[in-house]
């Protein structure tokens, strides 16, 4: 599990059948057989360097993220998994991406920025008003939400810290919804199809 508290940055190395290779800072580099969320995806480190490692994509993977688009150089999110004694922070964060969403507006508000994201307006019951979403890993508070799009605030620490900085509209970014309100949604479509059923 993570939290959405972003460690530090990782620079892509290369991409070449399904397979990642990135280089961390040093205090970000997995144990082999460890993982590791990049851009808010959980990933395996199938092998690891001196100063890189490398993990496999599935299908699933490159299909539901935006880690089959990134080219050598990229900066990515990275983030070690929460230790069972660590402290926490953010929010509950498992780096299962739930969708791919675009950056549509940028916008600077004083030293913050003011990003606006478009998802299929199907994900709108995700999504609550002062809620919490991870975007690329980050853990971000959404806020006037309506159909399809939702805003979120960015303090100028965590636009330093993240890959946000190098984002622009148009850009593809993973979306994970909070697992909080994916269980209750589905626990609600249940309820209404067993009502449905007894009618």
């Amino acid at each position: 599990m993570f939290t959405g508290i972003v460690a530090g940055l990782g620079k892509v190395q290369g991409l070449t059948s399904g397979r990642l290779v990135v280089s961390p800072p040093r205090e970000l580099l997995p144990p082999k057989g460890g993982s590791i969320a990049v851009n808010g995806v959980c990933l395996t480190a199938a092998e690891v360097g001196p100063s890189w490692f490398a993990a496999d994509l599935s299908p699933e993977t490159l299909a539901r993220t935006n880690l089959g688009s990134l080219r050598p150089g990229a900066r990515v999110n990275l983030e070690l998994p929460l230790p069972a004694d660590g402290r926490f922070a953010g929010h509950f964060v498992l780096g299962h991406v739930d969708t791919v969403g675009e950056i549509v507006a940028i916008r600077p508000e004083g030293e913050s920025h003011l990003f606006t994201f478009a998802v299929e307006p199907r994900f709108d019951r995700l999504l609550v008003e002062k809620g919490s979403v991870a975007v690329d890993g980050i853990s971000l508070t959404a806020f006037n939400i309506r159909e399809g799009h939702f805003d979120v605030a960015v303090i100028p620490h965590t636009y330093r810290v993240t890959n946000l900085q190098d984002r622009r509209p148009g850009d593809l970014v993973n979306i994970e919804f909070d697992i909080l309100g994916k269980h209750v949604a589905k626990l609600l479509g249940l309820k209404e199809e067993a009502w449905a059923s007894i009618r």
